[in-house]
């Protein structure tokens, strides 16, 4: 798997709108330095940290800030991954390569598949075959072998949206930080304790009680 062009946007609003049910911007102690990259660079004071971590353990009614901090990154992962990433339907958008129109443009290699060298070389073999056929002839019955026998370790890169509500569900010890699939328990789970506060907001059940 593969994470790039990671952006995180919106953290010091999202904070400062923690504040207003009870209207108490004054007691807001966080700091906007602008951006290093494209990752916004936010200092989480004190008090609006054990604000923020409060209203997370209250539920999800509460912690409506952690829907306004958006995360955009550009995911390059499996089929059989993306299929249970597809669970997460509600706050999350993806943009992906298209392999209805793309898949027959390059070479398959054992590089288009994610742990290659567990693919047969046969099977690469085939499909390169079918590729080629379709390409020379246009019959689309060789685009339809291709299609119907591509495995589920094809990689396909997305350019992900999301927020930190949706990613502190992915991460919580109930979904996937544990998951079999090291694509999730290792790949995914890395990427995402990568970002501002992570650990404090994402991951806060390993911090707080």
């Amino acid at each position: 798997m593969l994470f790039e062009d990671t952006s995180v946007y919106n953290i010091y609003n999202a904070i400062l709108g923690a504040r207003n049910p009870k209207n108490s911007w004054n007691k807001s102690d966080s700091i906007f330095k602008g951006y290093n990259g494209k990752i916004e660079n936010t200092v989480i004071g004190e008090n609006d940290l054990k604000l923020a971590q409060s209203l997370i353990k209250a539920g999800s009614e509460h912690r409506k800030f952690m829907r306004q901090i958006f995360v955009c990154v550009d995911i390059t992962a499996p089929l059989y991954w993306w299929k249970e990433f597809d669970t997460y339907k509600v706050g999350t958008v993806a943009n992906s390569t298209s392999t209805m129109h793309k898949l027959a443009d390059t070479p398959i290699t054992r590089d288009c598949f994610e742990c290659g060298n567990y693919i047969l070389p046969k099977t690469i073999e085939f499909l390169e075959g079918y590729r080629k056929n379709y390409n020379e002839t246009k019959d689309k019955v060789w685009w339809k072998k291709l299609i119907v026998n591509l495995p589920e370790s094809w990689l396909q890169k997305r350019t992900v949206t999301m927020d930190y509500e949706n990613l502190l569900a992915m991460c919580s010890k109930g979904q996937r930080r544990f998951h079999k699939l090291t694509e999730w328990s290792k790949s995914f789970i890395d990427w995402a304790r990568t970002l501002p506060y992570a650990q404090e907001l994402i991951f806060i059940d390993e911090v707080v009680n």
